[in-house]
């Protein structure tokens, strides 16, 4: 998609304009991955449907009901453009997701009164998108070092501020302790497997084998940390097979190694005046191509977000 709420997203123009992160960070490395993104994705949402208020919020006041592809789809737009898109883009659509949020409110089923921008359920949504779309890459793509984990924790805050985030993880174990915190807000709910349910169907992208779909949802499902799953009874009907597992795999690696001309990745390498296919290439390559441009080059360090 390369619209958000109307706007055209241009990753390629304007030419030179950076975005929130730099091309070396292990976010555009990440995010990339469209399994890493399908799969992380879907495990972020169940996580976020354990609590009540963020369940009630998105199934009353979202598309998510009628059209949960194209909801997430939209929600997928927003995450790339905070990673690839030019600041002034970002800018954009997060004030276009934040306006839309300010406008969701109600009560969940049993009466507990909810705002979408209420700090806490900001916090983890964004914490449970970071969590899974790193855990998604480290086991079906490619591992990544502990470094490199708390690097994407760390690289998350400046963005996930421009949300309003007031506490963002800055490691696996702080995301465990918000986990702990809100945990007994968790319980499982007939919503939670619909949503599986959709996954599974292959509605989502209708030319790819069913059995990957299948395979998707298990994947998603074994993501959760355990409480997450013994909280939305999850059982053992969604335990991922060793089949399901090797053919991600397979999938994950081979999407990390083939550039998708004009998609976001690509555009906004170009855009920063580097080859399309950057990230495409091995580390060490990646690490010369930027060394060689200097320390004046609009692509070091990540870009302060205020």
């Amino acid at each position: 998609m390369t619209s958000y709420l109307g706007w055209k997203i241009d990753y390629g123009q304007p030419v030179g304009e950076p975005a929130y992160l730099a091309p070396g960070s292990v976010h555009w490395r990440v995010n990339k991955n469209p399994i890493a993104l399908a799969v992380g994705g879907v495990a972020a949402v169940l996580m976020e449907f354990a609590d009540a208020r963020i369940r009630a919020g998105v199934w009353d006041h979202s598309t998510f009901k009628v059209d949960p592809i194209g909801r997430s789809r939209r929600t997928g737009v927003a995450a790339m453009v905070g990673v690839y898109g030019p600041q002034s883009a970002a800018r954009r659509v997060i004030q276009g997701v934040t306006n839309m949020h300010s406008r969701v409110a109600g009560t969940t089923p049993s009466g507990e009164a909810y705002n979408a921008l209420d700090v806490e359920l900001l916090d983890w949504v964004s914490a449970t998108a970071g969590y899974g779309f790193l855990n998604a890459y480290d086991r079906f793509v490619s591992p990544l070092t502990e470094a490199e984990k708390t690097r994407f924790y760390e690289e998350a805050g400046p963005i996930a501020r421009l949300y309003g985030v007031q506490y963002s993880p800055k490691s696996t174990a702080d995301f465990l302790g918000m986990m702990e915190k809100l945990g007994p807000r968790f319980e499982p709910h007939p919503i939670v497997t619909e949503f599986l349910a959709i996954i599974q169907s292959g509605h989502a992208a209708p030319g790819t084998p069913k059995f990957l779909h299948r395979a998707l949802a298990r994947a998603s499902v074994s993501l959760l940390p355990p409480l997450v799953r013994q909280k939305l009874a999850l059982g053992p009907e969604y335990d991922l097979t060793t089949v399901d597992s090797l053919a991600l795999k397979a999938a994950g690696k081979l999407a990390d190694r083939i550039p998708v001309p004009g998609s976001a990745p690509c555009e906004a390498s170009l855009r920063l005046g580097l080859p399309a296919n950057f990230l495409y290439l091995s580390q060490g390559t990646q690490a010369r191509i930027l060394a060689a441009r200097g320390p004046a080059a609009p692509v070091g360090a990540p870009e302060a977000a205020g």
